[in-house]
């Protein structure tokens, strides 16, 4: 027994230590944490229960029979954060480059199984060279095999992927299909090739950092939703995260207790709107000045910045918040925009978070890079999100509600719970000086006709009482009232159900 017991202990031991200490000093070297460090950062301090240390891989050929390392450069178990049940997986870099065996697939797709079977979040650090090209085809079984984990997993618990080394070729389609992707500045990357061969192939030269760093993902592609300076700030932002999501789709939100009163007056609101229609104002201050105690977790806050998305509290209750910004492209959507926020959108609808829409929009983003770009399918993907999700919806259009962008927008007609105008609101088919030069066009060579009709116009239309005499708005609200109105509104839909006729799945716009 004390022999098998001073096996274990060895093995142990031999598992701990990855590949070595000259190959721990290197990861430090980089300004990166090893695999365990991580999770150490991650969990709650001494909760993480660890699983399959003593995995090691198949392989014979290539030499691979002489060289096994315990845990097979993947460390899985489970631990909680904030006193919650989290499953995690951390590769290795410091074995076999962390590239992904059988054996190591195996390991994390355990743990995405029980992930599933008990409701808990799926958290995986990435740090990986790739497949194991030793193991061949086996190595891209595993791939798949994860994939098929991600897919089944997608809309049931919340899955995110922390990228904190490379991550390329097949390898980025497990992120891919999570929910949130963190990245880690300059030193992870993300890319289907690498430099060399995108050089070769197309004869561009691009370094790693500009091809699929944390800047160009978080940035231009729209692939990752944040991105940190370092490996300890990536790791506490994941633990904030994850106080906001539910454990899984059979769950409400966590309720967290607050001090802040939900009938708190913000006298600062009813002068945040500009006199100047055409003058812009910082959205965020509106969403920082109702969510509770100011904390709201914005995601993708430097991609697509016409619009804001991320999560807040109400009454100490996780909220989703889409909101256009005026500061950016006058709020207009766009392209990007519309798939930044329907994605959220249906993650929101996934796992029972209302979602709160605060609406200045005054139409979708005109030109030929647009249309070209398919503005048409891209915004249809936001449309049907709002359409087709049957959480709580609650909508507060502040200014501009123009054209098919106010439909779009969570309006009443997409089943818009309790819909909000404050006086300020303007909804109508479009701005007054365009819709009096396609009405009035033989008055254009006119100006002062031209200015007396569109003021005609706005008097008429660019006001909330058009869409408030029809029901389309169930009530105009000062907006020093706003936290007070929507956590009354929030409450009142607590225990709304609604469900949509059956089928095997839709056919989103893609």
């Amino acid at each position: 027994m004390h022999e098998i017991i001073q096996q274990l202990e060895e093995k142990r031991e031999r598992a701990r230590k990855g590949g070595g200490e000259r190959r721990i000093a290197a990861q430090h070297n980089k300004g990166k944490l090893t695999a365990r460090e991580r999770i150490e950062l991650l969990l709650d301090p001494g909760s993480f229960e660890e699983w399959d240390m003593f995995v090691e891989h198949r392989c014979h050929d290539f030499g691979m029979d002489k060289e096994t390392i315990p845990g097979d450069g993947v460390v899985t178990g489970y631990g909680t954060v904030n006193g919650r049940l989290v499953f995690v997986f951390s590769q290795d870099f410091t074995v076999f480059g962390g590239s992904l065996s059988e054996a190591h697939a195996e390991k994390i797709c355990k743990i995405m199984d029980h992930a599933m079977k008990v409701g808990a979040p799926v958290i995986g650090m990435n740090d990986s060279g790739g497949a194991r090209i030793q193991e061949g085809v086996a190595s891209l079984a595993g791939y798949a095999e994860v994939f098929q984990r991600n897919v089944l997993a997608s809309g049931v618990v919340p899955q995110i992927s922390v990228i904190m080394g490379p991550c390329a070729g097949g390898a980025v389609y497990s992120p891919a299909m999570t929910d949130f992707i963190m990245m880690v500045k300059d030193s992870s990357y993300m890319f289907v090739t690498g430099p060399d061969v995108v050089k070769t192939v197309t004869h561009e030269t691009v370094t790693a950092e500009e091809l699929g760093g944390a800047a160009t993902h978080s940035s231009k592609s729209g692939v990752a939703d944040l991105a940190f300076e370092n490996d300890v700030e990536a790791l506490l932002q994941v633990r904030r995260l994850v106080d906001f999501l539910p454990p899984s789709n059979r769950e409400k939100p966590p309720v967290r207790p607050t001090a802040d009163s939900s009938d708190r007056l913000e006298m600062s609101l009813d002068t945040l709107i500009p006199d100047n229609p055409n003058k812009p104002y910082d959205m965020k201050e509106l969403i920082l000045k109702i969510v509770d105690e100011g904390d709201f977790f914005e995601v993708q806050p430097d991609y697509a910045r016409n619009i804001v998305v991320g999560f807040g509290r109400m009454e100490g209750a996780t909220v989703g918040i889409i909101a256009n910004q005026p500061m950016v492209l006058a709020g207009c959507l766009d392209i990007d925009s519309s798939r930044k926020s329907a994605r959220f959108v249906r993650f929101c609808d996934a796992f029972n978070i209302p979602i709160l829409t605060l609406v200045d929009v005054p139409g979708f983003m005109p030109g030929t890079a647009q249309e070209y770009g398919g503005i048409i399918k891209h915004g249809a993907k936001l449309l049907y999100a709002y359409a087709e999700a049957t959480v709580p919806k609650i909508t507060l259009i502040t200014r501009k509600a123009y054209g098919g962008a106010y439909d779009v927008m969570s309006s009443k007609h997409l089943r818009g719970d309790v819909n909000f105008a404050w006086p300020t609101a303007e909804i109508a088919v479009m701005g007054p000086k365009g819709a009096v030069e396609i009405i009035f066009r033989s008055d254009i060579g006119d100006a002062k006709k031209i200015a007396e009709r569109t003021e005609e116009y706005r008097q008429k239309f660019a006001n909330p009482f058009i869409a408030g005499h029809r029901g389309f708005i169930d009530d105009v609200i000062m907006p020093h009232a706003t936290r007070k109105r929507i956590c009354r509104s929030l409450a009142m839909l607590r225990e709304k159900k609604l469900s949509n006729p059956w089928k095997k799945h839709g056919n989103i716009p893609l």
